[in-house]
């Protein structure tokens, strides 16, 4: 292969994993709307068409074995190739997670209120634009500050999953005077079924899961561009 054509599919491969990003963090969008709203009709939407990304995933994963087989970079250009295979693998998985967190709103209604699934939705997706874009851009900077800023994440999705289990309690002790008694004039407003709080556990579970992601991405490119491994173990 000319040198010439080695370089251009080098820059085809890191704008193909950057428009994959683009792809997933828009799925990522509609599988928050639909948990929020309980579009049956948009989730069923994420879902269904999941099997775009996986094709996509499975391209480019062919796109590196191929350079990595026929061209053996070396040096930077290795790194260019291996980062983007890890990073591709992490993009697809929270293509696969956004399919869950669409999921989860259901024909009923959105998650569980306990839960501001739009608010740490948004959260975990800027994240991961944030790290397709450092990748673009080969930001070193850009990729400490996403894996600095991911602790904060985890306390938010911590702190709203104690929100869920204390939503949970309340219905339980409306539960419990209803027995013994009149029941409280909001015991319907605190009634949470068993399903309802699993599904917002899981919805929190998911959005932490996709931040991780984020983390990664920033980690394989900070290894790309400084051959720096301190985010990576």
């Amino acid at each position: 292969m000319p040198r010439e054509n080695y370089q251009e599919r080098l820059d085809e491969l890191r704008e193909d994993v950057v428009a994959m990003g683009e792809t997933v963090c828009d799925r990522l969008d509609d599988a928050i709307e639909a948990a929020v709203t309980g579009d049956d009709e948009l989730a069923q939407s994420v879902i269904e068409t999941d099997h775009e990304v996986n094709e996509t995933y499975l391209a480019l994963e062919d796109e590196c074995t191929e350079l990595l087989a026929l061209q053996q970079p070396v040096a930077g250009d290795l790194r260019l190739v291996t980062a983007s295979f890890k990073i591709i693998t992490d993009l697809e998985r929270v293509a696969d997670l956004a399919t869950n967190v669409a999921a989860y709103g259901g024909p009923e209604g959105g998650v569980h209120d306990a839960v501001d699934v739009r608010d740490l939705g948004d959260g975990a997706r800027e994240m991961v634009v944030d790290a397709v874009d450092a990748y673009a851009a080969r930001d070193p900077d850009a990729c400490r500050e996403i894996a600095a800023s991911d602790d904060a994440f985890d306390e938010r999705c911590r702190e709203a999953s104690e929100a869920v289990v204390r939503e949970l309690l309340k219905a339980d002790r409306a539960r419990d005077a209803a027995r013994d008694g009149p029941a409280p004039t909001d015991g319907e407003a605190l009634e949470a079924s068993l399903d309802e709080v699993s599904q917002a556990l899981l919805a929190v579970r998911d959005l932490e899961r996709v931040a991780d992601h984020a983390v990664n991405i920033a980690a394989r490119t900070l290894y790309m561009v400084e051959n720096d491994d301190e985010l990576i173990y």
